[in-house]
């Protein structure tokens, strides 16, 4: 399948001269887990799938492509199974019913078996050679997160975004420019040292907050950003919202339990050690 000229990866000059440093050399001895959660993306997912591995097959020589197939109602499911049947890289990961965008993206972190796990979506609205922005950094920090440096998506979604970015910092506190950007790199160890539990859109924030708060390192870094062009979004969905909106304000109290339970265990420690 050949990309457009208004695909992200011929609008982005995605080509094969570019030259390759001893740097670049070193990191291609990584490997690394792509996740494409898609949800009636039949129009989309081959191209996610082919960009993905045309752009990342430069960086890195350990590729595993994980698609998860969230209930789609659509032809989805037979054409990711089709690609798994011809490319040995695609590794297929099915749910029977929609589950939601945050348990799509567990199953194939959950699934992932490489030393760098990466997610981004299958709209087909980031140029994924763009990873190597992200790259030069992971050996420094255990999550590079890429910010819309100009966001191509529809007033209303641009407002939804900045009005989470500042509900999440009021009431979790965690500072990050855009958290719901779907172009995040992690070292393997981050899902090791944490639980994760939401299903909904919540996810980015659960991953991100939970990881700063056991001290992870979380570098910014900006990317490009395109419109979609085939599919529909979901995120401005109003039951979507809800659902995030209530499993935000569980983790704020689930947090707030967890951080007296610490506490309380300080304060009973040190009453014991001063009593020996």
């Amino acid at each position: 399948m050949n990309f457009s000229e208004n695909d992200p990866a011929m609008q982005a000059g995605v080509t094969e001269s570019d030259s390759i440093t001893d740097q670049d050399a070193s990191y291609r001895r990584q490997s690394i887990s792509i996740i494409f959660p898609a949800y009636n993306e039949e129009d989309n997912i081959s191209k996610a799938v082919e960009h993905g591995r045309k752009a990342m097959s430069r960086f890195f020589t350990d590729i595993e492509i994980i698609v998860v197939n969230d209930g789609s109602s659509d032809a989805t499911a037979s054409i990711v199974d089709k690609m798994a049947a011809q490319n040995s890289d695609v590794v297929p990961v099915h749910h029977e019913i929609n589950r939601g965008y945050g348990a799509a993206l567990r199953s194939g972190i959950y699934k992932a078996s490489k030393e760098l796990i990466f997610f981004t979506d299958s709209d087909l609205q980031f140029d994924l050679a763009e990873i190597r922005h992200l790259q030069e950094w992971i050996h420094e920090y255990d999550i590079v997160a890429g910010y819309r440096a100009r966001r191509a998506d529809p007033v209303h979604r641009r407002f939804n975004a900045w009005g989470w970015n500042v509900l999440v910092r009021l009431i979790l506190g965690l500072k990050i420019k855009d958290i719901d950007c779907a172009f995040k790199l992690f070292r393997r160890e981050v899902f090791q040292n944490i639980r994760l539990e939401t299903v909904g859109a919540m996810i980015n924030t659960e991953i991100l907050t939970l990881a700063h708060r056991n001290g992870g390192r979380i570098k910014e870094v900006p990317v490009s950003h395109y419109p979609r062009l085939a599919g529909e979004q979901t995120g401005a969905n109003f039951k979507v919202i809800l659902k995030a909106l209530r499993e935000l304000f569980v983790m704020r109290e689930k947090l707030r339990l967890r951080a007296g339970e610490i506490r309380r265990d300080a304060v009973s420690y040190k009453s014991h050690y001063n009593e020996l």
